[in-house]
Parts: structure tokens; sequence; C-alpha cells
């Protein structure tokens, strides 16, 4: 979440310099971590919100201990005007204060005390502000015309909404009031308590005192919204009262929160088993919200989602389903870990986020075994592994040096890799001791902070483990990278023997160092005797090993991932993978899924060409399991869009992939089946959008996607009849309607989309919009992104298109670098992370990473995070090449 960098001021340096940044009236401001010697003990925060209007005002009084003498303190405050600062002491004297911008682009002030105290003060600082309008702090948005406000604070937006400690380690409780429109709803992180009239056409709303929250954690909102009571959460052995649960929605949508509704007390009281915790807040709230910067916020008794995660109905396609569930199961995940322990710092970020995805994970496996979590977490993992093999690469626990390394923390490492990396090590001591690991760290760090040893600490005490467990742990949070096993199997002493050497993965033209050494919980499966198997796991802490393979048959095959647990990748010479190729149908579908991505590391690492690719995936096209026939479908791409250079290639790989696909899209047919299992749905949505495009162009698939799309754009009562189509294949219908019908359709399209306020569909027709092959209409879509009928949260769904070519990215590079600055207006800090691969993404030249570099290194200092994306994407971009230079494209049809 996105802003500019300066150095940072270390914890250290500042506990040692403390007195001296105390003393001083010209002290630097602290860009990192505020000093210490100031810890915020309380808040009052009082705001008067009409968000019909541009601005709001407010009151922020902090009591606060000062442990030295001082007569100014440092805290975060940013775009806010100030209109008075009261200072009383600890005698309960009062004194007028100064408020100063001291850092305006990190938001850091200093505010002057009117005389040097010390022990407990009290500062109330009134202000106004503008409503943001880029999705920070307290941000204002619409839903069908009518204005709403809510915020978003984390990671470092707080500050655009009040003066304070911006930091998560100044957890404290929070008194919130609102004053706002006595038409208009208010709705805070703890319940209300009071509701007063506050002159003509004002009420002031109180609310109960929260749990000790980090200001990251703050959450309210107004606005004419619909507020539905949903059922109780039900009592348990944790928790001895019932908890209200309440659905808010902009006006006119509460009725779709329903469902999500019904599931949440499953949720909750799946994780309260688990961590023998029960839920802490008084109240639980689930807010769709008309327009937002994440998918979603994990605010404590106020959870924000994108309102399409929320707004369910009986027809709504597959894929929102299960994603409410799966994105609800984070966040309430996040109740425990995250808020009710809260990281220290932001290095330790995935304390947060690995930990809510891992859980998730959990709940979703116990409430809906269907969803196949357990193949999510591996093929979350291997996405991460695909950003983890880049030099520029973040670690887990990353250090952080500005408020760009925060804005950028959000991401797959943090997200997939760190909950790959728990579940591994609990599958290392197994799933009961980490559960007794996790809940002794929830009870002693309960409201309050946590590091990553704290972590540590508590599962290696749970499971009985030392020094070596602990360092084998933090080998995998303290460094960057994938661990590449080379396994081989050999005889010696009529023992069958595998041999392990470890290094990091680097794909083919990496300019990285293999030469790194993790402490990886190794466990195998190979065959033994009467056609059965057998695991066995070993702790691979050295550059190089060996395990004896106990009962192997001769010439046994050997899985080097056994249950695709762990997170290192593994290379076999060409016979050992022959001979799992042979028996890859009999294994798991998580095992398949680190079958296939050892292949398509191979394949990037130069070790097997496209022939071998193709032969070596065609197994998995048989599987009945979605996730894992369509695990070859990226290195399909891969080859299909920059490798095959020749028409002959080009069909040889549409047959390769007509014939394993096409029967399953036929047995499913293109409409969805009244109580037809959403796995099915899901199939038919992946096969018939792959099979669809106009790379494969299947054409009866085409012709039936044509057919929808057709029906779909025809005007029905002043709208486009959008329900025409299957809900599932609506987007890759309006898709193809907008390739073969050109500009009528992309029109058509435009026009609609201001008059649609349903989430599902507006984002099926944008998506639909980033379709389009023809240059002139993809620059009319680009530049409809940027006016105000396109949400800020929506646009990067148009500029998203146009990357299967190099003639298109060139396209898109003219349009991107033309309107940069517009883009930057309108998305503000919060996309500057993403700017570079929003621009370059998908490219594959030595000459497009040259021009991403000129363009955005005289950029760099505009937005926060750039820096980091601009090193990805540029990596990404060199290694497609080299790759592309190595492979061979005749092998294609060998």
């Amino acid at each position: 979440m996105r802003r500019l960098v300066r150095p940072l001021v270390l914890t250290a340096l500042a506990a040692c310099c403390g007195a001296a940044l105390a003393a001083g009236t010209d002290a630097a401001p602290p860009t990192g971590h505020l000093p210490t010697w100031a810890k915020p003990e309380s808040y009052k925060l009082s705001f008067k919100v009409d968000p019909r209007q541009e601005d709001y005002a407010g009151s922020s009084t902090i009591r606060i201990k000062l442990t030295q003498s001082s007569d100014f303190v440092w805290l975060h405050g940013k775009e806010l005007k100030v209109s008075r600062v009261t200072v009383t002491d600890a005698a309960g004297k009062k004194h007028t204060g100064k408020y100063t911008v001291a850092a305006e682009k990190e938001g850091v002030a200093r505010v002057d005390l009117g005389a040097k105290l010390e022990g407990e003060i009290t500062l109330a600082i009134e202000f106004t502000a503008p409503l943001n309008k880029q999705l920070q702090g307290l941000y204002k948005v619409s839903h069908e015309g009518v204005p709403y406000a809510m915020t978003q604070m984390e990671p470092v937006s707080a500050r655009y909404a009040f003066p304070g400690f911006d930091e998560p380690s100044f957890k404290v409780p929070f008194d919130i009031s609102l004053t706002i429109p006595s038409d208009e709803q208010g709705v805070a992180n703890t319940a209300q308590i009071k509701e007063e009239k506050a002159g003509a056409g004002w009420k002031t709303l109180t609310f109960s005192t929260t749990k000790p929250l980090p200001t990251y954690l703050v959450a309210f909102a107004v606005g004419p919204w619909d507020v539905v009571k949903g059922p109780d959460i039900s009592p348990t052995q944790y928790r001895t009262t019932a908890t209200p649960l309440r659905g808010i929605a902009a006006k006119g949508e509460g009725h779709r929160m329903e469902h999500v509704l019904g599931e949440t007390s499953s949720i909750i009281h799946t994780l309260e088993d688990y961590y023998g915790f029960g839920y802490p807040y008084d109240k639980l709230d689930l807010l769709a919200a008309p327009d937002f910067s994440a998918g979603a916020m994990e605010n404590a008794g106020l959870v924000t989602f994108r309102d399409w995660l929320l707004l369910i109905d009986p027809d709504s396609a597959a894929q929102y389903v299960r994603g409410s569930f799966n994105v609800n199961a984070h966040e309430l995940a996040h109740q425990w870990t995250g808020d009710t322990v809260t990281m220290a710092w932001w290095d330790d970020l995935w304390l947060n986020e690995a930990f809510a995805t891992w859980m998730q994970q959990k709940v979703t496996t116990k409430v809906h075994p269907e969803y196949r979590a357990d193949l999510d977490r591996v093929r979350g993992a291997e996405g991460a592994m695909n950003n983890d093999s880049l030099v520029s690469a973040r670690k887990i626990r990353q250090p952080i040096t500005g408020n760009g390394d925060i804005e950028t923390a959000f991401d797959g490492i943090t997200y997939q890799k760190g909950a790959a990396v728990l579940g591994m090590f609990e599958g290392y001591v197994t799933d009961p001791v980490f559960q007794k690991g996790m809940r002794a760290y929830i009870q002693k760090h309960k409201f309050a902070n946590a590091t990553a040893d704290d972590l540590i600490d508590a599962i290696a005490e749970a499971a009985g483990q030392g020094d070596a467990f602990k360092k084998a742990f933090r080998s995998f949070l303290d460094q960057s990278g994938v661990p590449y096993v080379t396994t081989e199997v050999k005889v010696e002493g009529g023992k069958t023997v595998l041999h392990l050497a470890q290094s990091r993965y680097l794909p083919l033209g990496s300019t990285g160092d293999a030469s790194r050494v993790w402490g990886v919980p190794m466990c195998v499966r190979y065959g033994t005797t009467g056609g059965a198997n057998k695991v066995k796991c070993e702790l691979l802490d050295q550059a190089t090993g060996t395990m004896v393979l106990d009962g192997a048959t001769k010439n046994t095959w050997v899985l080097p991932n056994a249950d695709g647990r762990g997170y290192y990748r593994f290379a076999q010479s060409k016979a050992d993978l022959a001979a799992l190729t042979k028996v890859v149908g009999t294994l798991s579908d998580a095992e398949q899924l680190a079958y296939a991505d050892a292949v398509r590391a191979a394949f990037q690492h130069g070790d097997l060409d496209a022939g071998d690719v193709l032969a070596a995936m065609k197994p998995l096209t048989a599987s009945k399991t979605r996730e894992v026939f369509t695990a070859p479908l990226m290195t399909f791409s891969w080859i299909f869009n920059n490798e095959a250079s020749t028409d002959a290639q080009r069909a040889h790989l549409r047959k390769w992939a007509i014939d394993a696909y096409l029967p399953k899209v036929q047995s499913l047919g293109f409409r969805k089946k009244p109580g037809e299992p959403d796995n099915d749905t899901l199939t038919r949505s992946a096969l018939v959008g792959f099979l669809g495009d106009d790379d494969i162009a299947e054409k009866s698939v085409r012709a039936e996607l044509l057919k929808q799309g057709d029906a779909a754009l025809k005007s029905k009562d002043g709208h486009l009849d959008l329900e025409a189509a299957d809900p599932d294949l609506l987007a890759d219908a309006l898709g193809v309607a907008v390739q073969e019908r050109g500009a009528p359709a992309i029109d058509a399209l435009i026009a609609e989309i201001p008059k649609t306020s349903d989430p599902a569909k507006r984002n099926a027709m944008l998506s639909a919009l980033a379709s389009t092959k023809d240059p002139v209409l993809a620059n009319k879509a680009r530049d409809f992104s940027l006016g105000k009928d396109v949400k800020v949260g929506e646009m990067a769904s148009i500029l998203r298109g146009g990357r299967a070519t190099e003639a298109t990215r060139n396209d898109l590079w003219k349009w991107f670098t033309a309107n940069y600055d517009k883009i930057v207006a309108r998305t503000g800090s919060f996309a500057g992370g993403r700017l570079p691969e929003m621009a370059a993404g998908g490219s594959c030249s030595k000459e497009e990473a040259d021009r991403l570099d000129a363009f955005f290194k005289p950029r760099l200092g505009q937005v926060s995070g750039a820096e980091r994306g601009l090193a990805q994407t540029s990596e990404q971009t060199l290694l497609c090449a080299a790759l592309k230079a190595k492979q061979d494209p005749k092998t294609i049809t060998r």
C-alpha cells in the first residue's frame, strides 16, 4: 500500500540516541521507526463525516507516556490541516502545542509541547482533512452515484485519517465516536453503545472501547448502508456468549449478504477449535466495499472486502462463491494471527499473512473439503517459487528501509511462500504438535506483539526440538530463494541410496549465486516390493547428503517431494524422471502437482526442451482432478506464445491441447446444470476459456462463446442482456465477441458499465475490454479506464490486457508511457510497486527490458515500491529472453 522511501532510522539507533533526539529542536525526523521514548497508551478519536462533502473534521486525543524529558514528540500525519494542539501535562496543566510537518512524503510530523515534559501527558489535536480519492485512510467511494466514506489503514495510511503513532508495535485501546448525517449509518470496530442528537441534521454515535489495536486495524464507515443482521455466532467452550454478526452493504445490496453470513459461523467455530481461544471481539461485521484497494482487510470486528466477494446470488459464478468463502476464512483467521497477536514490525508481516493463508486452507479443508484447499496450498507455493527464483526476490523477513519496503511486502513471498514453509515444518513435527505450539503462542502474546523468534520458540518447545530445528526454520525466513535438490538413485553395498545435493534454484540466464544451503525437511516417496510405496523423511541441512531407501525395489522410482508438502524444487536424471513419469498417475493429486512443477523447473533451467515437456506433461491431462489436468497450461502457453515460430509448430500445439481437453468440455457442455458440482463449473470455465481464446481457437468452443457473447450484447429493457450467457463463461463470451465484432462490442460495453452496479458483471465486462487485439480499440478501452466510470480498484482489469505478442506489448507500452502521469495521479502511490509490471509484464526481450529501465529509473523517486517492481519485472524479462534464445522450437514437433 504504497508510499515514498527514505532511509530507515534503525531501532537500535533510536534507542541509543534517544536523549539526543529529545534534546535538540532541529533533530532529523524519523522516517522509519519512531523513537520509543514516547509511547501512546490510548486514543480517543472523534470524527465529523458527511460523505457528500469533500472534507471531514476530527480530533485525536492521545494519552502518551514520556520516559524521558522532552519538549516535543514525533508522530505520523499526512495531508492533515491541524487547527489546534492542546497539551495536558502530568499535573493537569494545559499548554498550547504546535504541529509541524517534518517529512511530508513519509507523513512524519513534529508536535512541540510548549514546555519540557516527562511522564504521562495528553495530546489533543483538532484537524480537518480531505476525504481521500485514492482508497487510503478515510476515503470516499460511490455506489450508483451515492457517496460513502470508509477506511483502509494498512499498512501506513492511518496517518491520512488522523494524527497518531502509525506503527504496529504501538498497540493500545481506542475510543471512537462518529458525528454523521442523521439519515446515514455509521459502523466501527466495536459495538455502538450510544446515539445522541448533534444539532440539526446530525447525530453522534459512540462505540465501545476496543481491545488493544495498532493504528492499521482501526476501521469505520459512514453512508446509507444496508445493515443486515445475520445469525449470531453461538457460544463455545472458548467463548461463553453469542457474538452478533452483521453484513454491511451499499444501499439496496444488503439482501445479497445472506450467503456469506450463513457461512461465517462455521469459520469462527473452526478457528476457535484449532487455537483453543475464543473470538475476542464484541461483534463481527462484514462490509462489502463499493471500491477497495486490496482484496479484503482484517480490521478487528469490522472486516472489509471488495464487494464481489460478499454479494453472492443463487446464480453467482462458482469462482465468486468459492472465493467468497476462502477470502472470508483468510480474514477471519487474522482475528487471531494479526489482530489478537500482532507483528512487532513490518519485517514480520508474514506472521500475519502467511498464518492467515495457511489457516484458511485448514478451515476450507474442514468445512468445504470439495474445494481442495490442499491443492491450493501446493499451487500457491509453486507460484511463489516463480518469484522466489529471481535474484531480486524478497526474503520472507525482509529488512525494512522505508515505506516502500512495507508496501511491497504484500506479495506471494509473504503469503504463499510463508504458508508453505509453515506447512512444511508442520508436517515435519506433525500436525498435533504444531497445533500445541500455536496455542501456546496465541496465549502468551494475546493482545500484544510478537516476533518470528517468539513463534519459532513456541513450535520448537512443543516439538522438543533444539537449535538445529530453529536454524532450519530460520533458513527459510532469513534468505531468499528456492532450494533446488538434485537427486540420483544408486545401488551401493546392496542398498538403494538416494544421493542429494542442494543449491539455489536459478533459471537459465540468471546472474545469481547458486551456492546456498537451507535446513530442508526432505520427504521422499519411493516404490517398494509388490507395487507398494513408502515415505522417508530426513533433515537435509548440508550441501550434500544421502538417504537409504529401505525396501526399495530394483530400479525404483522416486518422488523427492512426498505429498507435495516441501517448499523446494527437485531435479532428476532423465532416466529417473522417465521412471517417475510411468507411475505419475498413481501418485496423489498434490504429488502430481509437485511433479508438474519439477518438469516446469527443469524446462526453465534449460535441462528439458519443449518436446520433453509435452511428453512429461501429457499423463497429467488424463487426471480427473481439475488442478492436476490444468497444471501443464502455464508452461504450454509460454511455449505457444514465446517459442513456437511456424504455423506447423503452432498447429502441433493446438492438436496437443485439443486432444487433451476438448473431450472434457464436450462431456460438460456449455451451460451450468441444476445441482452441478462447482468443480465441474470451474472446469468448464477454465477449459472453455483456454480452448476458445484466439490462440487455440477450437472452432466449436469459439463458436459457442461467440453465440453467448452476441446474445449478451443484445439490448433488453435498456441494458445489455448479460444474463443470456452462462454466468461462469460471461467474461470469456464477451471477450470473444469483442475480438470478433470489434468496435460495436467495445462501444456497447463502455456504454453499459456506468449503468451496472453488479460487481461480477462489471468484472466480466472490464475483462472483455482487455481482450481486444485491435490497437485502436485497445487504446480506447485503456482511455476509458482512466475515467470516472471505472473505479480505481478496477483499472488493472483493463490494463492487464495486450501482452501476448511483442506487437501488442509495444502498443501497450506507447499508451502507458504517454499516460503515465494520469495513471499515477489516479492510483496515487498505492500501486507504485506494481507500475513496472503493469507497463511491461510479459515482456521477453532485452530491448523491452532496456526501455523499461530507461523509463522508470528517472521516476523511481515519485512512487514508493517502484524500485523493487522495476528490478523484478526487468529480471523476469531478461530471463524470458534467455530461455527463448536457448530453446529450439524444432523440438515442439519431435
